[in-house]
């Protein structure tokens, strides 16, 4: 017997090399299911504080045992990176783990069994900048998904549903954030999903409730009194890449120009 998977990917296949009508083959997916489900009263959006952000590693830790992404796996929905810049114009960034163990050498690694030993001397600054799926409003990822399996709740949250998706790899190389990837136990796209699970239930993310610090926060873009819609709409924030036109969600303060 042909699985549900097998028979989306065969179908996939089909359309990509024959011209026939959708309405033809027109399959329920994820999308029109949970459509009537969420309420598009709420936008979801997130605020980072990269004034706040230590780099801990408290929040990969957090999302990792929450969202079943393997513990050492080298893959996470959510990394910190740490920026260091020299008085003499060098640029050095790292995330060693996805900062799962938060930064525990000065050395920064540059991959490949390669470190470079930075004098603190010669440090103009550094800091760090924590990442995640910054939930476009014009996601790339939902366009070319060939079955549906990647789409956008009407609360503006790009989900992915594991048992719809094929494995393409086509949302991996349309996100402009590099933040998807497959998943190493169920070999589908994977990223995060703004803890879905949690925040409609009224409970915060799992890395906003693992920060000490405070450096992350959710709320409701849509609801003036909320705290972070407030500060979003009212002070100096930033975004990652808008030269994408991809409108995301997840804004920052006090964003570097050297953040890639």
């Amino acid at each position: 017997m042909i699985s549900r998977r097998d028979f989306l990917k065969n179908t996939a296949k089909v359309v990509a090399g024959v011209s026939i009508p959708l309405a033809a083959i027109e399959i329920l997916s994820p999308a029109r299911v949970h459509a009537i489900k969420a309420d598009s009263s709420i936008r979801w959006a997130f605020l980072v504080d990269t004034y706040k952000c230590v780099g801990c590693g408290f929040c990969v830790k957090a999302c990792k045992n929450e969202n079943e992404i393997p513990y050492d796996a080298n893959v996470t929905r959510t990394w910190v990176e740490r920026y260091v810049l020299t008085k003499d114009g060098k640029l050095f960034a790292d995330s060693p783990k996805g900062a799962r163990d938060g930064f525990i050498s000065t050395k920064i690694d540059l991959g490949m069994g390669n470190f470079q030993d930075v004098k603190k001397e010669d440090i103009k600054k550094a800091f760090f900048v924590p990442k995640l799926c910054n939930q476009c409003d014009n996601p790339p990822c939902v366009q070319v998904c060939p079955v549906g399996a990647t789409y956008q709740a009407p609360d503006g949250v790009v989900m992915v549903d594991r048992t719809w998706c094929i494995g393409c790899g086509y949302c991996i190389m349309a996100c402009p954030y590099g933040v998807r990837f497959f998943h190493p136990k169920y070999h589908t796209a994977e990223k995060c999903n703004f803890c879905y699970h949690r925040i409609t239930k009224g409970l915060k993310t799992a890395c906003v409730q693992a920060c000490p610090f405070g450096a992350r926060q959710i709320g409701n873009i849509k609801d003036p009194n909320d705290p972070i819609a407030k500060i979003i709409t009212t002070e100096r924030v930033g975004i990652l890449k808008s030269e994408f036109g991809t409108k995301p969600q997840v804004f920052y303060i006090g964003l570097d120009e050297e953040v890639r």
